[in-house]
């Protein structure tokens, strides 16, 4: 395993769908779902994942900060994609590391202020508009081809 994802509380399940069909498409190996991030079998996810749940490993998990922890001891750079003070910008940024878990937040809160403290790095990606920020599985999405381009 090289590149994992991390759902901390995700409310939407088409969100966590769209998610699943992206990291298939992305050559993600793995999914964590955490807190109450809903997890297949559920038609909702099923109806936008389009079977990708059956292609990407998943595990359901309760907390995300207990994951954190055990891919931390399995050498994975911990990466928070969340505008912060300490963000950096996805695109300019450079990644060493051959093992990345990325964890996204809440559609509403974000990343955990507990996780947050706890990740490696904070990674953003730079808006130009007037909204400040993206859906979470596109903005997923951005970063996970981001990421998978300058870590292969």
């Amino acid at each position: 395993m090289k590149r994992v994802l991390i759902l901390d509380n995700i409310r939407s399940l088409h969100n966590v769908g769209a998610i699943f069909r992206t990291a298939d498409g992305a050559g993600w190996d793995k999914i964590y779902l955490c807190g109450y991030t809903g997890c297949p079998p559920d038609r909702r996810i099923e109806k936008v994942s389009l079977g990708a749940e059956k292609s990407v490993a998943w595990e359901k998990c309760e907390s995300a900060v207990e994951i954190e922890g055990i891919l931390r001891s399995q050498e994975f750079e911990i990466l928070a994609l969340e505008q912060t003070n300490r963000s950096e910008n996805i695109f300019d940024a450079s990644f060493e590391s051959e093992k990345i878990a990325l964890i996204v937040g809440n559609e509403v809160e974000g990343v955990n202020k507990e996780i947050l403290d706890l990740c490696d790095r904070h990674i953003e990606i730079p808006m130009q508009g007037k909204k400040s920020s993206l859906n979470v599985s596109i903005a997923a999405g951005v970063a996970m081809y981001e990421l998978g381009r300058k870590t292969n």
